[in-house]
């Protein structure tokens, strides 16, 4: 058992942790030696002193380094040697207060360590320096003039650290127990990788995101500027938020706000929000930020697909829907008079934000209109999640934000797979086509509704799931007992999955005219994903037409 474990099974270390070091950052005189060593002593950690390695490392004072070979090959050392230390067995290290400047030290920081950013006033920062006599940096100069140049060249650097104390003129003790405390607390966002044969980006799931958005952001910004893309609804309980984070790090933000709803996701909004975006004068490293649900994400991600030829593009999802499905993948596009999606693009993120604390402000029903795409995950290739969601599914809906995690990361787990396989639907008959469980009905449904917020896209998507499990154990390739399992499960939630539920009739040849227009169509042929039980989804364009009719009357559709 390892020095670190050990600690951890007796408690000593906040859980978050987890074999990590602590890194301390901050202006000189933020008193990154004194409390890292009272942290260490009470951590069981070993302290290390980032300037104290450079020293012995080198024979040298520091202000010696500095006059004999300038800052720049200083810089370089001090690169090497937080390297060399977070290598190592975990600990507390002090660093010096440039070290967190260097991207490279910033990247080796956030893969093995937690960064703790001591913020000090000014004025307590010229008090503390005025005596010491070994600071290179301001050989020469008035102290609090360049104390205030650094502050803001950087603390919009220091505010990527995972953590931030504002630490005044208390006692080195009482910042301490300050730090401690917010190292019990926090807790890392599960990461998920995504990789595809055009690009690579992280998924970042966890609670109150949102309001570090630019620590999180910054690191994959081509630009410090960004244009955030919203609805009116999200504008007023997040917007501002996500601009003060990303004030903190010095990213530069436009706003543009469109009405809610899947009406926005039309050609009409798209040129709009083209026009408006242009009107920006962005460049091609300005970054678009999607923040909101599906509609948004798609919308925005299509204009950040095509504007200037591709702009970089974030997904903030703020429903359960997007989270699970729509931000991740890279598919992007509007609605048209013909259907569903056929106008877009493909066009992967930078990154995506899930932040499972936007999901409180959520109505019951559109969250349990999201649940339908984490139940789709199982029903397509993991039966043992759909499993997972009968046990869990009641605690999810009810706001759990563990078990909303953990459904977020299993349900985009399994779309990267399939992503990462078939990242532009190339492969006809077991790649990314098999995401459209219960779509081909789902959107034949919508469509027929005007694309209003009478059938939302989750509640479409649970009828289509029902629909295309009874369809396969009509055709004989699945079980009736896996259709009524499937049923009962989302009704059990609150869902319907039953066409004859729903409070319209449908008509049977018009949804079908519907299907053909379909951008799933081959060759005239219908697509339609079909199952072969739980967990075992198919593709198949051999589906008899009659076949489907009768499926749709018997749900009361009209002839």
């Amino acid at each position: 058992m390892t020095r670190n474990s050990a600690l951890k099974e007796a408690g000593s270390l906040p859980p978050g942790l987890d074999g990590r070091s602590i890194v301390l950052t901050g202006l000189m005189g933020a008193g990154k030696t004194s409390i890292g060593r009272r942290l260490a002593a009470r951590l069981g950690l070993p302290f290390r002193d980032a300037d104290a390695e450079i020293e012995a490392a080198a024979g040298s004072t520091i202000p010696e380094l500095f006059e004999r070979y300038g800052e720049r090959a200083f810089r370089d050392g001090e690169r090497r040697v937080v390297r060399r230390v977070l290598a190592g067995e975990p600990c507390v290290l002090a660093t010096g207060g440039g070290a967190f400047l260097d991207p490279e030290t910033r990247r080796a920081v956030r893969e093995t360590a937690v960064s703790v950013w001591l913020r000090c006033p000014l004025e307590t920062l010229v008090r503390r320096v005025a005596v010491r006599s070994n600071r290179p940096l301001l050989a020469g100069g008035d102290p609090e003039e360049i104390l205030r140049q650094l502050i803001a060249v950087r603390h919009p650097i220091y505010a990527e650290a995972d953590l931030t104390i504002d630490c005044g003129d208390e006692s080195a003790d009482a910042t301490t127990v300050h730090v401690l405390t917010a190292l019990l607390a926090w807790r890392p966002p599960r990461r998920l990788a995504v990789v595809t044969e055009r690009a690579s980006y992280d998924v970042l799931i966890g609670a109150d995101l949102v309001s570090r958005a630019g620590a999180l952001l910054a690191p994959v910004l081509p630009q410090k500027r960004a244009v955030i893309v919203t609805d009116e609804t999200v504008a007023r309980l997040y917007l501002s938020a996500v601009r003060a984070a990303l004030a903190e790090t010095a990213v530069e933000t436009a706003e543009i706000i469109v009405p809610p709803g899947e009406r926005s996701k039309s050609l009409e909004s798209y040129a709009a929000l083209m026009d408006r975006v242009l009107a920006l004068g962005v460049e091609r490293r300005t970054t678009i930020i999607a923040l909101g649900g599906g509609v948004i994400g798609d919308l925005a991600g299509f204009v950040a697909a095509t504007a200037l030829r591709g702009l970089p593009f974030v997904q903030m999802p703020t429903t359960l829907l997007a989270q699970v499905d729509s931000s991740v993948g890279g598919k992007t596009g509007v609605n048209t008079a013909r259907g569903k999606n056929l106008a877009g693009a493909f066009h992967q993120p930078r990154l995506v934000l899930a932040d499972v604390a936007t999901l409180e402000s959520l109505p019951q029903r559109e969250l349990r209109a999201g649940y339908a795409e984490v139940v789709k995950a199982g029903l397509i290739g993991d039966a043992g999640f759909f499993a997972w969601c009968e046990q869990h599914g009641a605690e999810l809906l009810a706001g759990n934000r563990e078990m909303q995690a953990e459904a977020i990361l299993r349900a985009c787990a399994f779309k990267a797979q399939v992503v990462g396989a078939d990242e532009r639907e190339e492969k006809p008959n077991d790649g990314r086509a098999l995401l459209n469980l219960g779509h081909t009905f789902a959107h034949a449904l919508e469509r027929e509704c005007g694309y209003s917020d009478a059938l939302l896209h989750g509640e479409a998507v649970a009828v289509g799931l029902g629909l295309a499990f009874r369809l396969s154990a009509r055709l004989g390739v699945s079980p009736e007992a896996d259709a009524a399992r499937v049923i009962s499960h989302l009704a059990s939630v609150g869902l319907t999955a039953e066409l004859s539920l729903l409070n319209r009739r449908f008509p049977a040849a018009g949804l079908l005219q519907h299907m053909q227009g379909d951008k799933k169509v081959r060759d005239g042929a219908l697509t339609f994903v079909l199952v072969r039980g739980i967990g075992h989804a198919t593709t198949s364009r051999e589906v008899p037409r009659e076949a489907v009719l009768d499926l749709l009357r018997s749900e009361g559709c009209t002839a």
